[in-house]
């Protein structure tokens, strides 16, 4: 008896566990979509926004190809990132020329539209349905540079010795990073779920 108390309460909780899910999916894009107007951040998604075949078309210098110091061609971009916390001006310039900085601050715009899409959903189930869906086509295009970005693996550089572990499956930081986004993608489903229930429920009254 106890525990059917225990429970019943606990599903009268579910409401609030939705909406801290709402909250905690708008403060992830509100933040890494604010980001998005700062440089180094800019400069950070290049490797995965120039080898998306559904993206690509947004940079200029995308599919430039160029020798390197080892005179191995290389993707044009790889010889122009700025680590985080350095600032190096012709690598910046060359950022400006290939719209990396106009591109991010669209993309951050629309990531930060969609959290509080999302984040109206707690009062407004219409619009937190198209959060929901818009959440989860993000993770989904996000998802796919695990296929298309040869830089969420960890490369083969050599040293001392062979790399033991390279390539496929072995995540690189921005891979993991990548990875992460299958939670989002979940959570963004859940929300459109929740969304349409509390829509169709007036409807069936």
């Amino acid at each position: 008896m106890q525990n059917n108390r225990i429970y019943h309460r606990l599903l009268q909780l579910d409401t609030y566990f939705f909406n801290f899910l709402r909250i905690s999916i708008f403060i992830v894009m509100a933040w890494i979509g604010g980001l998005k107007a700062f440089h180094y951040e800019a400069d950070g998604i290049v490797p995965f926004v120039a080898n998306s075949p559904l993206m690509s078309f947004f940079y200029k210098n995308a599919d430039h190809k160029v020798f390197n110091e080892d005179k191995k061609l290389v993707a044009e971009y790889t010889l122009y990132k700025n680590p985080e916390g350095k600032v190096i001006q012709k690598n910046i310039d060359w950022h400006k020329e290939n719209r990396t900085y106009t591109f991010s601050y669209g993309l951050g715009s629309m990531i930060v539209v969609i959290g509080f899409l999302v984040l109206l959903g707690i009062w407004f189930p219409k619009i937190g349905a198209v959060g929901g869906v818009l959440t989860f086509l993000m993770s989904f295009v996000t998802l796919s540079f695990l296929i298309t970005t040869p830089e969420v693996y960890v490369p083969n550089l050599g040293g001392d010795y062979t790399t033991p572990q390279y390539g496929f499956p072995y995540l690189s930081g921005a891979g993991r990073l990548v990875l992460k986004d299958i939670i989002m993608m979940a959570g963004g489903l859940v929300l459109f779920s929740d969304s349409l229930k509390k829509i169709v429920r007036p409807l069936a009254q």
